[in-house]
């Protein structure tokens, strides 16, 4: 077990919560430490490492335990996987999450976009994983890709018994974001922002309002999802908001391989779609991921 590293100081104002980052992912074996270190030099407290089948939940539930009071952990299947969901899965899931640092039931949810599983399977591991989290009362992380109205109606399904739940690395469109924070869900918001220009995707419900911070959470989903922060498409006023310490931190990350440590850079963009201070998205989502996932 390995204690938070008190010495590593922070070269960003924020402190930050980055409530999904894969950090089992083989891409960070060879420097994991200095992954972790440049994430608290980023000013982040907290980061929760996703599992997304029984193994990398395991492998997610080992990372939580060697940075107790840093680093949290999820346990899931995500629909990708959904395939192998069977009843064997659920008692393994219902022993991973009984740990105080496996604080969400996920990733757990429907992926109709790519279908690496079938659409029978994918309902049937979400319901099941949405069972257990009302059971347990664990707050869902949930992942979404062209399948909201099925969401939906599985989710006011249980909504009797719902605990909190976070669409993760939201990517769809207003009208869907709005829908989820009426039935009182919150939305994760990852890199994926710097691209989006549809006409009512997610820059635009940042900018309308749709999403306020109050039911905002920020995530990074490293490996992927990196913000390219100097691309010419953002619009100029926005590329020269970053701060010098964000750009700094921020180069270590790249699309080979995003980092935890790109965060500040996503509160930042989502700050100046919002017309919001940094430090104010950074402390509200700080605080709404505290809450919810119960973090010290």
């Amino acid at each position: 077990m390995v204690c938070e590293d008190q010495g590593v100081q922070s070269k960003v104002q924020y402190k930050l919560v980055d409530i999904g980052a894969n950090l089992a992912h083989p891409s960070f074996e060879r420097d994991y430490s200095d992954v972790l270190a440049r994430a608290r030099k980023a000013g982040l407290k907290k980061i929760i490492v996703t599992g997304c089948s029984v193994k990398s939940s395991t492998v997610a539930g080992e990372k939580a335990q060697e940075h107790p009071g840093f680093l949290y952990c999820t346990a899931g299947v995500h629909p990708h996987d959904a395939k192998t969901f069977n009843e064997e899965t659920i008692y393994q899931l219902r022993e991973l999450l009984k740990k105080d640092n496996c604080v969400a039931v996920g990733e757990c949810g429907l992926d109709f976009n790519r279908n690496f599983s079938s659409r029978e399977d994918q309902l049937h591991a979400f319901e099941q994983q949405l069972i257990l989290a009302c059971e347990l009362q664990k707050p869902l992380f949930i992942h979404e890709r062209e399948a909201s109205v099925d969401m939906v109606k599985l989710l006011k399904k249980h909504s009797g018994r719902l605990p909190p739940a976070v669409i993760h690395c939201f990517t769809g469109t207003a009208e869907e974001a709005q829908a989820y924070i009426d039935m009182g869900l919150y939305i994760g918001l990852t890199g994926f922002l710097w691209k989006d220009r549809s006409a009512d995707g997610v820059r635009y419900a940042l900018e309308s309002g749709i999403i306020p911070k109050e039911r905002l959470l920020l995530e990074t989903d490293a490996p992927y999802m990196f913000p390219k922060i100097n691309d010419k498409k953002i619009p100029e006023e926005v590329r020269q908001s970053f701060t010098k310490a964000t750009q700094e931190i921020h180069r270590y990350a790249s699309f080979n391989r995003n980092e935890p440590c790109s965060l500040p850079a996503t509160c930042e963009l989502i700050a100046a779609f919002m017309k919001e201070e940094p430090s104010d998205v950074a402390a509200v989502t700080t605080e709404n991921a505290k809450r919810i996932y119960g973090l010290d």
